[in-house]
């Protein structure tokens, strides 16, 4: 079975509102056209495998947890389940919406789109035939709405708009409630907040001033409407209704001066204060604001990277920060008010503060630029990728997070790479340098360069992690290094054009370079003459890459095609035509078509998978191929994006979108909007004018296969893609018979014949059923249970053991089952060693993983029981087989208090 997406990384925050579930232990971000979840507890990042048409702008979480509403760029909404994590229902606003927000009893949610807010029904327990169910439109706003907040019974809300005006509307006709404006406000409104169980509201507007709003009546004194008037409302809205094409709900008009006679005996509303944020005058525009009701917290971002805290209704500063020199885009409290989220879009930075103790629960971000190169470490647990942005970072792929960043590079990263240790990480960079760095101590301890200084495009290292080897983009020459010294060992001369890649022999010291000479030049680095074979390709050479065996050569050119070489014999053993399989799309601005720009298109990253059966190649299009090499034929073709909001995304270009002076694409409207920085001119009431909106292009720029064989890596534009077989539940039998039941495994594992009901589970290939089953069997069975296994199951056993120790707690039992299997079958897999190495990888993954946690934790015990024997002795304490019954009391509180 292909594998399926399993996670995005490099990329943590794109735009949109961050949210907080409803434990207060998670965090949902949206990532382009995607949704992240951090697990803050676990220290876990999951992608969910949905995505939306256009990058998402809002998200809409429900009280309980278990919905969300992603709505994208232009309306398009998405009704995702966060617990079966999967789309529930699809909706079209029609319009770009601003903000989505369910009432706290999960009844019903608003959405804010132009000047208007639209309550629905929210989707419940019951089966619908439509989601999605109008109930009012309410009007009120001459502007854009803004932002949305509920009271507490969700009886009323509050809507803010760019009006410099705020509305409070009722969720159910409410007698001596109407609806009526608040101003008081110079600037757009950002945020609105009501108080706990009350009316009292409280609004912040972008020239950070903030109005207290003080109401005359409680929640409790909202009296309903009689029900004749409402009954004859509701006739007159439906009347209206049929007349519309669109369905409008119940209409209810707000008015921004009512009369005296309409406002007596009617809720009303003091404006009681006014506080400003920049006293100083040191703050610019006030970006997002979060209120945390139970501790009176109010959070403001600026679009200078500053934050304050103030506890209300006081505005007392209890903090101030700057956690970043960019816009603020989105701020959350979680439901303790503990922990505050910050989303940066400018440089995709998430930060979660915990403000009591001024420390960091979590600080992620991703490249700045896009990813160019990745690697895997040898045992698949960590990737490292290198961006345009200069910085290398390495990535656990278990947890999906950042753990450490390099940033000694000062021009773009051009390629990463690990030793056959896993410790050392190197890098190479257009600054003319190639550096070390070390995954023990997280340092720069060896940098290599150049006589001349050169733009280094690629890099290479040998097997043993002796020998480094960098390729030249202006003087065309391979420079190699010896990584104990640092010191330039040679210069390898003779391509008549710039390197473009370099691979060593996994199991021999030789160099394989390719140039846009059309050459490929193998060199042996034993051998003194250095040029052992030159290899002439019909186009300029693109990239190469051995297969783990080293006993064949791949290489792409620039016409397109994928060629297999037996390097050896300097013979061509098969061919690729692989031009048609990009299947580019065309930009907006492009000149011709899609079809012919795919002629002149070839693939940039090739890599072999761990067994060597298959090749990936991935280019400047939104696919990428998999192919087998034996017979040469698509595998499987992956679309690595959906997301419209890139270029080249489609294959013909929307003619709605083109005029006779050519397309709607060359009207740049991004200039001086919401993201641009505000500019305070006379006369002036956009932002900085001189600001661009751009649509970056999908491409793949690297593909690198898991030394495991379980999973692929892709750096593109979205960010980091992961591909996993181990992602989904999928039922696939092996060698299934119409007796293969699981009641039938259960029969056979109560008859106590372990050996057959193993060899039933894993035909049947259910993962929980084949764990079952082999926790069912006695640790004293597991040698007899093991030397009785068919050969061909040993395999599937190693696997299935690798996997489980992921996410067992059965340490030992799992140790003893893969000990037991290696010392007997040992001599038997040897022979397959290359067909078997990604599981065995795999396995050692897994286990070198226990390894250090327990080795960290036996440690520190040791530690301490070593502490206590020193205090003890300190206080000349004797032995324990001497001590009297009130000495080895006094020790057991001593050590009690230790650990």
């Amino acid at each position: 079975l292909p594998p399926q997406f399993s996670g995005l990384l490099g990329t943590v925050y794109r735009r949109g509102n961050l949210s907080f579930t409803r434990d207060g232990n998670s965090l949902i971000s949206p990532v382009g056209n995607r949704v992240s979840l951090f697990d803050l507890k676990n220290n876990k990042c999951e992608t969910l495998p949905l995505a939306t048409r256009l990058n998402i702008v809002c998200v809409g979480l429900s009280p309980d947890g278990s919905l969300a509403i992603l709505v994208d760029e232009e309306g398009a909404a998405l009704l995702v389940s966060l617990i079966g994590k999967c789309v529930i229902h699809q909706f079209y606003f029609h319009k770009p919406v601003h903000s989505v927000s369910f009432s706290p009893d999960g009844k019903k949610f608003v959405v804010t789109k132009d000047n208007l807010a639209y309550l629905y029904h929210a989707p419940g327990k019951k089966r619908e035939f439509n989601a999605f169910v109008l109930d009012k439109t309410y009007y009120g706003p001459y502007d854009e709405t803004t932002c949305i907040d509920w009271t507490d019974d969700s009886k009323c809300f509050a809507v803010g708009s760019k009006d410099m005006s705020t509305w409070v509307f009722g969720a159910e006709r409410w007698a001596n409630l109407i609806y009526y404006s608040l101003g008081g406000h110079k600037d757009v409104i950002v945020a609105c907040f009501f108080e706990e169980n009350s009316l009292d509201l409280y609004t912040i507007s972008q020239d950070a001033a903030l109005c207290v709003w003080q109401c005359d009546t409680e929640l409790d004194g909202l009296k309903p409407m009689p029900p004749k008037d409402a009954a004859k409302e509701k006739k007159a809205a439906e009347d209206d209704e049929e007349l519309l094409e669109e369905p409008k709900g119940e209409e209810i008009h707000g008015k921004a001066d009512p009369s005296e006679q309409e406002t007596r005996n009617k809720v009303k509303y003091s404006h009681v204060a006014k506080y400003f944020f920049n006293k100083e005058g040191d703050f610019n525009n006030l970006t997002a604001a979060a209120y945390h009701k139970k501790t009176h917290l109010l959070v403001a971002g600026f679009a200078s990277g500053i934050f304050h805290l103030h506890e209300l209704p006081d505005f007392n500063l209890i903090h101030s920060l700057s956690i970043s020199d960019q816009r603020i885009s989105s701020i959350s409290i979680n439901c303790t008010g503990d922990w505050i989220a910050f989303g940066c879009s400018g440089l995709g930075q998430l930060l979660v503060w915990e403000w009591q103790s001024e420390s960091y629960v979590l600080k992620q971000q991703g490249h700045f630029n896009s990813m160019v190169s990745l690697a895997y470490s040898p045992d698949g647990q960590y990737i490292v990728t290198g961006g345009e942005d200069g910085k290398v970072k390495v990535w656990n792929t278990s947890s999906s997070f950042c753990f450490v960043t390099f940033t000694e590079h000062n021009s773009g990263v051009t390629a990463v790479t690990f030793t056959s240790t896993g410790y050392v990480v190197l890098s190479a960079s257009l600054d003319g340098t190639v550096r070390a760095f070390d995954l023990h101590r997280y340092r720069n301890f060896r940098t290599f360069t150049s006589p001349r200084p050169s733009q280094f495009s690629c890099l290479a290292v040998d097997s043993s992690g002796e020998i480094v080897a960098a390729g030249s983009q202006d003087s065309f020459e391979i420079f190699v290094w010896s990584m104990q010294s640092g010191r330039l060992l040679d210069v390898l001369a003779g391509h008549e054009g710039p390197i473009s890649s370099l691979s060593f022999n996994p199991m021999k010291c030789v160099l394989a370079s390719a140039s846009w000479d059309k050459t490929v030049k193998l060199w042996d680095m034993l051998d003194s003459w250095r040029t052992k074979e030159t290899l002439i390709i019909n186009s300029d050479v693109l990239v190469v890459a051995f297969r783990p065996d080293g006993k064949e050569l791949a290489v792409a050119a620039l016409n397109g095609q994928i060629t297999f070489w037996d390097h050896e014999n300097a013979v061509q053993t098969g061919s690729i035509e692989g031009r048609h399989d990009l299947q580019m799309g065309r930009k907006e601005l492009d000149k011709i078509t899609a079809k012919q720009a795919a002629k002149g298109k070839s693939f940039t990253t090739l890599c072999y998978s761990a067994d060597g059966q298959s090749i990936l190649a991935g280019g400047l299009s939104k696919f990428v191929c998999i192919y087998n090499v034996k017979e040469q034929i698509l595998m499987k073709k992956f679309e690595i994006s959906c997301n419209y909001s890139l270029d080249a995304m489609e294959e013909y270009l929307d003619r709605r979108k083109m005029t006779e002076f050519g397309s709607m694409a060359l009207i740049d409207e991004g200039g001086g909007g919401d993201d641009g920085v505000a500019i305070p001119l006379p006369g002036v009431k956009r932002g900085d004018m001189s600001y661009r909106h751009f649509k970056p292009e999908i491409r793949v720029t690297c593909v690198r296969f898991c030394p495991t064989g379980r999973s692929w890596a892709a750096t593109t534009t979205e960010g980091l893609l992961l591909y996993s077989l181990d992602s989904g539940l999928i039922f696939d039998p092996f060698e299934l018979d119409i007796d293969v039941t699981p009641s039938n495994i259960h029969k056979t594992l109560s008859q106590k014949e372990y050996t057959m009901a193993i060899v039933m589970a894993f035909k049947l290939n259910e993962k929980k059923l084949i764990q079952e089953v082999v926790e069912a069997v006695p640790s004293s069975e597991v040698d007899v249970v093991c030397s009785s296994l068919p050969d061909l199951y040993v395999e599937k056993l190693l696997e299935f053991l690798a996997s489980a120790f992921e996410t067992s707690c059965h340490l030992e039992f799992y140790l003893i089952w893969a000990h037991k299997l290696l010392m007997l079958h040992g001599q038997k897999l040897k022979t397959r060693s290359v067909k078997l190495l990604p599981v065995i990888q795999f396995l050692q993954k897994s286990i070198q993983r226990h390894f250090e946690n327990v080795s960290k934790l036996c440690e520190w015990n040791i530690y301490n029981v070593k502490y206590a024997l020193a205090i003890s002795q300190q206080r000349g304490m004797k032995r324990p087989a001497e001590e009297t019954p009130g000495e080895e009391e006094e020790l057991d509180s001593d050590s009690d208090y230790l650990m």
